[in-house]
């Protein structure tokens, strides 16, 4: 049935061309992620893909797995972007009424943007060599960190950490050498340490419901010392593309503060992303009706959360959420 789908694939028939790609898709997507750091970039180079390959389909001559020849497309593809592409500038603060606190740093990756969980379960496959644990492999931290490194490092890192193929597929992919794809390897994972925040090991969905329930209840009712007792004491905050980060429990509090105090409330509506607990975030309106401005990702450790991204509310109908929603009557 495969050959018989490849063969009129060749032939030109965009169903079976479609019938024989479409399993890798989800999975491609995933890694154009992980290179690029943004879900609307990925997007596009996953569709890039799909095009060069029903274009050069003759050209595949079978030495490697159909899976192994769309890798090699993607990862040249997206390789070709970063090289060629102008990263979306950063934002200023455009909060009005809100002069937020002297940043610590001003961060660089500001075209970060989170992954859905709903399209994580189809995409997440791993090699036997490779060194992460699905979670670790996708989370936010793990994404920011690899944008820290150059390209074709980053590339050999995630075709030979994460996603386990071997050195020798690595450097066809890469039309170099194997010796050459070790030494990317070592710099690369040196790098990677530079660049990487701590990843939590996981808990019980109990435990984790309990810390998110008690965040949301802060942070609904801007109870700035409940939500300030949930944060690790080096506590990190960032909101990409906005660059202002903001590092240690003493000004995120102070930020907070800042925040309410212009007399915002807030509805949360919990969903998930790159593995992690994430919300909705809704302005609640004078007219009953809030509306989204943005959207949480939390990374937990133990029982406290030691970062918050915060992104623009354009990222929303990703997540299956909508621009507004009416506020209970019950409230």
């Amino acid at each position: 049935m495969a050959a018989d789908l490849m063969s009129k694939a060749r032939a030109g028939d965009g169903e079976a061309f479609r019938a024989i790609t479409e399993p890798f898709r989800r999975e491609l997507q995933v890694h154009c992620y992980r290179i690029l750091g943004s879900l609307q970039d990925a997007e596009d180079a996953l569709q890039d893909t799909m095009v060069s390959a029903w274009r050069g389909l003759d050209g595949f001559d079978g030495r490697a797995s159909l899976r192994t020849w769309l890798y090699k497309i993607a990862t040249n593809g997206c390789l070709s972007l970063l090289r060629a592409a102008s990263r979306r500038p950063a934002k200023e603060w455009d909060v009005p009424g809100v002069q937020p606190p002297e940043p610590t740093r001003l961060g660089e990756i500001v075209w970060l943007e989170p992954y859905p969980d709903v399209l994580l379960d189809e995409a997440v496959s791993l090699g036997p060599e490779a060194r992460y644990e699905r979670t670790e492999s996708i989370s936010l931290a793990f994404v920011t960190a690899l944008q820290g490194l150059p390209p074709r490092q980053l590339a050999v890192l995630i075709l030979r950490d994460v996603l386990g193929f071997h050195a020798q597929e690595v450097a066809d992919m890469l039309d170099t050498t194997v010796d050459s794809i070790k030494s990317a390897l070592k710099r690369a994972r040196a790098g990677l340490q530079r660049h990487r925040m701590p990843v939590d090991a996981g808990r019980e969905p109990a435990a984790e419901d309990a810390i998110v329930a008690k965040f949301v209840s802060a942070y609904e009712s801007a109870d700035v010392d409940a939500l300030v007792a949930l944060l690790t004491d080096d506590v990190f905050m960032s909101m990409p593309p906005m660059p202002l980060e903001y590092q240690g429990r003493d000004v995120v509090a102070q930020f907070c503060r800042l925040f309410f105090a212009a007399g915002r409330r807030f509805r949360l509506v919990p969903t998930r992303a790159n593995g992690q607990p994430a919300f909705g975030v809704y302005l609640r309106g004078p007219a009953g009706i809030s509306h989204g401005v943005g959207l949480f990702v939390l990374t937990l450790a133990g029982d406290h959360i030691s970062a918050m991204v915060r992104f623009e509310n354009s990222l929303l109908p990703w997540f299956g959420l909508p621009r507004s929603l009416p506020d209970p009557v019950d409230d």
